[in-house]
């Protein structure tokens, strides 16, 4: 049962990491991704759009608290 734990918790870490809000960025982009896909429209250019603009919001958040 350890080794559960411990690979269920290497994969929490590996995915969530320091950031959830990231995450859940990530997988919303996917989302959001597989549903344009789904109804025929290009899908190709959601992903990298919604991980730069998360990335931004993440480093302006962590700039903002060190000053």
């Amino acid at each position: 049962m350890s080794f559960l734990k411990n690979f269920a918790l290497f994969w929490y870490d590996f995915i969530i990491g320091d950031d959830w809000r990231v995450a859940a960025a990530v997988a919303l982009g996917l989302i959001g991704t597989a549903l344009l896909s789904a109804v025929g429209l290009p899908a190709w250019w959601l992903l990298p759009v919604a991980v730069s603009g998360f990335l931004w919001i993440s480093l302006n958040a962590v700039a903002n608290k060190r000053r």
